[in-house]
């Protein structure tokens, strides 16, 4: 970058040449993301900007910087949500993915892998659609799915071919040759390795690093430990030619060069590269690769015939085991604590809230809830039946069988009222005031009809058999319905307060009924001296 003025199209093009090109060097990849966020800022493009932010955090986090790296991440993926941006959404799924596997959480990285392909249409790119189509390849198979995983890496190996996308064809080759590795199908891994290399001298395109690992662990698998030593030689002085700068990958290249060089009974070799993996690994705290040079360890000391040094690493190999779950478990927390920073925030917000308007005995819709949203549903529907229903007697439920009895009912006169009025309003609901009194809504219904409805809904609960709640106690109901035609204006206070005349009225008359119509009273009744 010279530092000139960019056009909104120059900024999208240089930002997509980092995002859909693999880059090699991280640390450039990063000035030159963080230099087109500047200049995306200073056109005041909010998308360009939230793009390069995500080449930076994505870099971040090849850096080894997993907690800036997880901020970044989830407040772009909040902002993307936000403005329905797909293909944002689609590529901030993509870095969750990574950042859940880093916190060895594979459930949550298979779930992001998913979400971002789904997200993908046919605006997407040949290079996009084949990386996030390998990511999700690769979270099959960490999370066990090898089959499903092989036939997805076998689709995208196709699309590759017929795009002609020779970077990237290497990569799914390389990915999947990995993947059968580590499900332990050594000559499967081999034959796609193979394809790797026949591939790499049809095209031209020299394998880097990682690729050249990946076939070195395979040739240890299968015994080929000369041709292992001298892949990862190889490797190893393609790293210091500068094709690669991840943080881990020179302690991962040395424990694998160490493991071909105890096969070839070459002990002295193999114990001087497994101690500069070892250094580089306590430098750069690179713990789950520390987990498998323990293990390294244990077996070269064993090749040489010191069991009881083997034992005492082993023993080292299973601490550091606990102690790398112990830090999974903390970046998962931590990564947790991102995301509710962030675009996690807004979701656990709407559950708070949600809980704040349900009542917790019952779990419908409490007071609060009414307050809230009764009066606009008042203003929205021409007709609604408002009614407030009222257990009978139910002191003597509480009184003479217990106040745990007393809620159990509650709660099955809860879900009768519920399933009663779904089938004669669906779009209808139910809600708990307090104590034994309920509120039914039900949307567009003159008041004569709603008294029907609402009529069969008490004979219903009437009839129902209580005896393995209540003994011998009958239970009924009584309703008050408010005509909300003869309310002007109808607000909630005045509403509320016809259901509520009704229900008295139904009380006195003799409780389990529906009444509607009664007029007003003239004086005020105090609550304490309702019939209950």
């Amino acid at each position: 970058m010279d530092g000139s003025a960019m056009s909104a199209a120059e900024v999208s093009a240089a930002l997509l040449a980092i995002e859909d090109e693999v880059i090699r060097d991280a640390e450039a990849g990063s000035r030159a993301a963080a230099d087109l966020e500047q200049q995306a800022m200073a056109l005041g493009d909010e998308t360009l900007v939230a793009r390069a932010r995500l080449c930076r955090a994505n870099l971040l986090l090849r850096g080894g910087d997993i907690a800036g790296g997880a901020r970044e991440i989830y407040g772009i993926h909040a902002w993307a949500a936000r403005h329905g941006d797909r293909l944002l959404q689609a590529r901030t799924h993509l870095a969750c993915a990574n950042l859940a596997r880093l916190s060895g959480d594979e459930a949550k990285s298979l779930d992001h892998s998913l979400s971002a392909v789904e997200l993908l249409d046919e605006t997407a790119s040949p290079y996009v659609q084949i990386r996030h189509q390998t990511k999700l390849a690769d979270a099959l198979a960490r999370s066990g799915a090898i089959d499903a995983a092989r036939l997805r890496f076998r689709q995208v190996e196709v699309l590759a071919g017929e795009t002609q996308q020779w970077d990237r064809l290497g990569i799914v080759l390389n990915n999947w040759a990995y993947a059968e590795y580590t499900a332990g199908d050594f000559p499967r891994a081999q034959d796609v390795a193979r394809r790797l290399m026949e591939h790499a001298d049809a095209h031209g395109v020299e394998l880097d690093p990682t690729e050249l690992d990946t076939i070195g662990s395979i040739q240890i698998a299968n015994g080929e430990y000369a041709q292992a030593e001298q892949t990862m030689q190889l490797c190893i002085a393609r790293y210091e030619a500068g094709f690669s700068d991840d943080a881990d990958d020179m302690a991962e290249f040395l424990l694998t060069l160490a493991g071909a060089q105890r096969g070839l009974g070459a002990t002295g070799r193999a114990q001087a590269s497994l101690d500069a993996s070892r250094a580089l690994c306590q430098q750069r705290e690179l713990h789950q690769i520390m987990v498998r040079v323990h293990e390294e360890q244990a077996e070269l000391h064993a090749a040489r015939g010191d069991y009881a040094q083997a034992f005492a690493a082993q023993k080292e190999c299973f601490s550091a085991q606990e102690s790398l779950r112990s830090r999974q478990g903390e970046a998962q927390a931590q990564s947790r604590y991102a995301m509710f920073e962030t675009t996690e925030a807004l979701q656990e917000a709407e559950r708070f809230r949600e809980e704040a308007r349900r009542d917790p005995l019952t779990g419908l819709r409490n007071r609060r809830y009414i307050d809230e949203n009764l009066p606009s549903l008042l203003v929205a529907d021409p007709a609604p039946a408002v009614a407030i229903t009222d257990i009978d007697h139910f002191k003597r439920i509480n009184d003479e069988l217990s106040h745990d009895t007393g809620d159990k009912v509650l709660v099955h006169v809860a879900d009768l009222l519920e399933t009663g009025l779904a089938a004669v309003a669906p779009q209808g609901f139910v809600a708990r005031l307090g104590g034994e009194e309920f509120l039914l809504i039900l949307p567009a219904t003159p008041v004569a009809l709603a008294t029907a409805k609402l009529d069969g809904i008490r004979q219903a609960i009437s009839e129902h058999d209580w005896r393995g709640l209540t003994g011998g106690l009958p239970l009924t109901l009584s309703i008050g319905v408010a005509d909300v035609n003869e309310i002007s204006p109808p607000s909630l206070a005045a509403v509320l307060s016809a259901a509520d005349r009704n229900l008295y009225a139904a009380k006195r008359e003799g409780r389990n009924r529906v009444v509607a119509g009664t007029p007003p009273e003239p004086l005020v009744r105090a609550y304490r001296d309702r019939p209950v």
